[in-house]
């Protein structure tokens, strides 16, 4: 008998293992620089909400990693958890059209708590948020809409394999410990969407916790734990068990890995709720300066695409009212209605009080959608809101793809400025967000330390 053919895993794994930190391009360093900096801020507006609060008080306290935000050390796996929870927690965190996946909420915490535990420095940061990063958006392309629809969250499926490869290549393990540890990682993936009934905190915690089995599936791996070689495209592996299906487009995965990066795609985005959400807000906003009231709306009908309606769309009376500011995020008739309303879509549009206020309620009641057969998503999202007014006069905005993308990037000084609202609502003052960027600037060509910020 020959020789097994070569596995997806090994595949990844051999790339991965041939990358050095002089092997990054500079768009891709911005990147990984954009992420470290929005990641940074998001973690700090998050350490004071109940989520982060409950899951920091269910670890022991004491180690050498930081918890961005918060007083004293944490073991590596739990500053991983922590930090990814927080900075995924409001929804505020990058997205991938083609996924859609969260990377840096899962793939920076990872890389950044197995440098500090074992004192890797920051080109090794860099390598592993490249190659972690990397990783995810490609595995969201393998089998696009597969894994939602079979009803599992993609970051946190995807996102155990990603900070696993991360994680690897930031403490240098060799191509079949890679391997070893992908597997032991696939066996760990997972996340349920149900999520959505009632606006839990779940969701939150995904990423935080594919954080976290990617760092102790990497170590597990480099001590020769094995694992198995067929992990993502295997009979019994990953797509099979979270997409229904063993096929896939693997070639999206690994085809010029390391040459073509994909991830310089990543969009930032600039309002803090759901992805498929933010082209609809931008509608809403422009018809919000058009001089009419929300009380002069008749009905509205936004165009939406079939994968958005289990998600955002249905059950719609429980869109038309959720049952709390967490909920609030995945409805589509409550984003546009609080966009509307308030002129805005930032932490202040996802409270208590939102989604209590009654002109709100009423203007979202009455959005409706169709499903556009033509809608591209997943490859792009975009929005589409007509509204009827009393009078008969119908006003009507679509918005063509996501702001803070390919099409429309922010720039980095709205990412800083985005990271400064974010370090204030958190509780930071001006001097230690300054310091944070400052860091940041650098951390790539020092050790990495982040004690500095546990305050």
């Amino acid at each position: 008998m020959g020789a097994p053919a070569e596995s997806v895993a090994e595949r990844l794994a051999a790339r991965v293992a041939s990358l050095s930190p002089a092997d990054v391009p500079r768009p891709v360093r911005e990147t990984c620089d954009a992420l470290l900096v929005d990641v940074g801020g998001l973690c700090v507006a998050a350490r004071s909400s109940g989520y982060v609060r409950a899951l920091a008080a269910s670890v022991d306290r004491g180690g050498p990693c930081t918890a961005i935000g918060h007083a004293g050390g944490f073991a590596a796996e739990d500053a991983a958890m922590i930090n990814g929870t927080a900075a995924h927690g409001e929804d505020f965190d990058d997205t991938f059209e083609g996924g859609p996946v969260h990377s840096g909420a899962v793939v920076v915490p990872a890389v950044l708590a197995a440098c500090e535990r074992f004192g890797r420095d920051g080109r090794a940061a860099l390598l592993g948020i490249a190659a972690g990063v990397e990783t995810l958006c490609r595995l969201s392309l393998v089998a696009p809409k597969r894994i939602h629809k079979a009803g599992f969250h993609p970051t946190s499926v995807l996102g155990a394999m990603a900070s696993t490869v991360g994680v690897a290549a930031a403490l240098g393990l060799d191509r079949r410990r890679t391997v070893d540890a992908l597997g032991i990682a696939g066996s760990m993936a997972g996340g349920i969407i149900e999520y959505l009934a009632e606006g839990a905190w779940t969701k939150r915690l995904h990423a935080g916790w594919a954080a976290r089995i990617g760092l102790h599936a990497a170590r597990i791996g480099r001590e020769g734990f094995l694992g198995p070689r067929t992990v993502l495209e295997g009979t019994h592996g990953l797509f099979f068990a979270f997409a229904h299906s063993a096929e896939g487009d693997y070639e999206a995965l690994v085809r010029d890995f390391g040459r073509d990066w994909v991830m310089t795609g990543i969009t930032f985005k600039p309002y803090a709720t759901g992805t498929m959400n933010q082209p609809y807000i931008d509608c809403a906003l422009r018809l919000a300066k058009k001089g009419f009231a929300a009380e002069d709306v008749a009905e509205v009908l936004c165009e939406t695409a079939e994968g958005y309606v289990h998600r955002l769309w249905e059950p719609l009376a429980a869109k038309h009212r959720p049952a709390n500011d967490y909920a609030a995020k995945f409805s589509t008739p409550f984003n546009i209605a609080v966009a509307f309303v308030t002129g805005g879509a930032g932490f202040e549009a996802f409270t208590e009080r939102t989604v209590s206020d009654p002109r709100i309620l009423a203007l979202a009641s009455k959005v409706r959608y169709a499903v556009d057969p033509a809608n591209p998503y997943p490859r792009a999202y975009t929005g589409h809101v007509r509204m009827t007014l009393r009078d008969g006069r119908v006003f009507e905005e679509r918005q063509p793809h996501i702001r803070g993308g390919v099409h429309e990037p922010l720039t980095r000084e709205d990412i800083e400025r985005k990271f400064r609202g974010n370090a204030r609502h958190g509780g930071w003052d001006a001097t230690l967000a300054e310091r944070f960027l400052r860091f940041a600037a650098t951390a790539f060509e020092a050790q990495i330390d982040l004690g500095a910020f546990r305050a």
